[in-house]
């Protein structure tokens, strides 16, 4: 058996990971009885952690939102400068922090007492994000946050939904995982009235809500929900395919790329870079942040993107 100290933190990790847990499974998981649980989780809220309780055969524990923050060496200007932030880091779509992004988002939110949500949400609708690209679509933090939430809590979750060509309908998932992909966000999800798995785009959905109905993950036809999104955008037309020849090695290149495109050896210690994008400026950035040289296969519109923001990265002063 851990040490209390470590035993406390191990139970407020796990209360973090899932929306309610069953008095008996926690305890499993610890290692520990159902009586020592009961001390620990007292342990937990006299620090100010807010654990609610339920009795009875099912009866478990969750961690709800409170009065105030728990004792995270943090002020309320703080905490709020902290939400504000991840929901900025959310939108920004940098690989290897805006999936990070929005589940310590949904774990601050997930505390945060409604005075400071109302003053994060007020914010937030007062700022004006700054992008790289006026046209990267927006997705609403809120949003990611509640999708996060659904995901982590394998609770089944309704929304509506835009297509691309503009149809809206009312879907019903078991949503599995929010994937970050370039510069948009998708949810994979088993669809329950389509019965077939799913990725929709994060920016098209809109009110989403959990039904409270708890579900058992299943099998996704892939080999993880990165490359379930990738192989489904392959199946819908975009703006363009690229191919470029990278002169540098594959597992380099892919450890930077391989979220976005497929990276394959080459001939002469090059790789074969191919992806699918709506916009030529996203290769073009990727293709400037690999630092080595690279032939354009096709299309050749992107050769003369290329170029011309090498024209005007010259001309700086």
């Amino acid at each position: 058996m851990a040490n209390t100290s470590s035993r406390t933190l191990r139970l407020l990790s796990l209360l973090q990971t899932h929306r309610y847990w069953p008095g008996p499974e926690l305890a499993d998981r610890l290692g520990v009885s159902v009586r020592t649980l009961r001390r620990d989780i007292d342990r937990l809220r006299e620090l100010g952690y807010p654990v609610e309780a339920s009795r009875g055969v099912d009866g478990g524990y969750q961690l709800a939102a409170g009065a105030a923050l728990p004792p995270l060496v943090l002020d309320d200007e703080e905490a709020v400068a902290l939400a504000v932030g991840l929901q900025t880091a959310a939108q920004g779509g940098v690989a290897g922090i805006a999936e990070s992004s929005v589940r310590a988002l949904a774990k601050v939110v997930q505390v945060m007492p409604p005075r400071l949500r109302r003053r994060v949400d007020a914010l937030r609708a007062m700022t004006v994000p700054l992008t790289w690209n006026s046209t990267a679509p927006s997705t609403d933090p809120a949003v990611l946050t509640a999708l996060a939430q659904a995901c982590r809590d394998t609770e089944r979750l309704e929304f509506g939904y835009t297509s691309a060509a503009g149809e809206r309908s009312d879907r019903h998932v078991e949503p599995l995982r929010l994937v970050s992909l370039g510069r948009r966000w998708y949810l994979v999800a088993y669809d329950l009235v389509r019965h077939g798995w799913r990725s929709f785009r994060a920016d098209r959905i809109t009110g989403p809500r959990t039904t409270g109905a708890r579900f058992l993950p299943r099998t996704l036809p892939a080999e993880d929900a990165a490359a379930f999104v990738r192989a489904s955008m392959e199946q819908v037309p975009a703006g363009w395919t690229v191919e470029v020849l990278v002169a540098a090695p594959a597992d380099r290149v892919r450890s930077a790329a391989s979220r976005w495109g497929t990276v394959e050896d080459a001939a002469d210690g090059r790789c074969r870079l191919t992806m699918r994008a709506d916009s030529l400026d996203w290769p073009a950035m990727l293709l400037g942040s690999l630092d080595a040289d690279f032939e354009v296969v096709s299309p050749p519109e992107l050769l003369d993107h290329v170029r011309r923001w090498a024209r005007t990265f010259d001309r700086a002063t």
